[in-house]
């Protein structure tokens, strides 16, 4: 009995659960790879053989019954440099992971910072490793969208999706926090201090969530002067760069939009450098909260709360809508409201 229970190898088998359970193959089967029609009180002995077996389903198997590998790919358009060293996208991750996890999927990252990356992980999707891939961080010349939909694989994507057409694209779907919006609460609150000179460093303009920042700051200032605007990359170096430009271009500089926390600790960097007082001097207002940022920048910094976490939860949420109910009707865009936290640099 101990060797059909364990099976030749030492590791409980299918059969050996059917046999303590007292069913047949195919119910244990199905209990085991989540199918309907087994009654209750079989479906008990089945999951009760399994715990007292240790009974492990074999992924290969499953796969074949359920056409699902309970794998997601989680796509993220940046170099490794950045992506380990951003807590934006650790923030990011923890809200797919946990969603993930809950569902019993598994997550898969794939990193793509050039044309080569690209090539591999279109060689990865079209291999039938996972269900359904989650991409942000997109560039606008990102190839992987297409890719996705020419291989017929659901996906989700983190951020307004850019390129031509997509806004009217009703198969896109998307989640994004309110980027233009939050931009023009950071400059509402600049211009409440009685700031006038008020400078902006964008993200990288190949990005939406850059241009729509961009796009804010210029609703509330739409005769702004050029010169107070300067290009970053999302980095705390990138904003040390466009600081030191924005002091150079313009010195008599009141208050800065900075449309990450990150740029924004590299801009306090250069004015406390400079002799500049914040706030007395200049104003800095920055972009996502993220916690391990703006709460130990010197002084504190105000900035613009994203829901960074959310935005992960449920973008992961809308792919396994997808992937359990294709035909369920689902929203194509989830908007997420930011706001304002003050803290001690504005």
């Amino acid at each position: 009995m101990a060797e059909t229970q364990a099976g030749t190898g030492g590791r409980p088998t299918l059969e050996s659960v059917a046999e303590l359970a007292g069913v047949s193959r195919a119910t244990a089967s199905r209990v085991v790879n989540g199918g309907a029609g087994v009654r209750t009180a079989l479906r008990e002995k089945v999951e009760r053989a399994v715990a007292e077996l240790g009974y492990v389903p074999n992924l290969a198997a499953r796969t074949l019954v359920t056409r699902r590998n309970r794998a997601i790919g989680v796509v993220v358009a940046e170099p490794e440099a950045r992506f380990f060293s951003d807590p934006f996208f650790a923030q990011h991750l923890r809200g797919i992971s946990r969603e993930l996890a809950a569902a019993d999927n598994q997550m898969v990252l794939l990193l793509a910072e050039d044309e080569r990356d690209h090539e591999r992980i279109g060689r990865y999707l079209a291999g039938g490793h996972v269900d359904g891939v989650l991409l942000f961080s997109l560039h606008r010349s990102d190839p992987t969208p297409d890719i996705a939909q020419r291989l017929g694989l659901p996906f989700v994507i983190g951020g307004r999706p850019g390129w031509p057409g997509a806004e009217s694209d009703r198969e896109l779907v998307y989640v994004d926090n309110d980027n233009r919006g939050g931009a023009r609460l950071a400059v509402q609150h600049l211009r409440s201090l009685g700031r006038t000179r008020i400078a902006t460093i964008t993200g990288p303009l190949d990005q939406t969530s850059s241009v729509d920042r961009l796009d804010g700051y210029r609703d509330l200032l739409p005769d702004g002067d050029a010169d107070l605007i300067a290009v970053g990359d999302f980095t705390a170096d990138g904003g040390i760069r466009a600081m030191t430009e924005l002091l150079d271009r313009r010195p008599d500089v009141d208050a800065v939009f900075a449309a990450s926390d990150a740029m924004a600790s590299g801009a306090l960097r250069v004015l406390r450098a400079a002799g500049r007082r914040v706030p007395e001097d200049v104003a800095v207002v920055g972009f996502d909260d993220v916690e391990s940022i703006a709460a130990w920048t010197e002084p504190t910094l105000t900035t613009v709360r994203q829901e960074i976490e959310e935005m992960g939860r449920l973008m992961t949420r809308l792919l396994l809508r997808r992937l359990n109910d294709p035909s369920a009707s689902a929203p194509s865009s989830v908007i997420i409201p930011t706001r304002l936290v003050r803290r001690g640099t504005a």
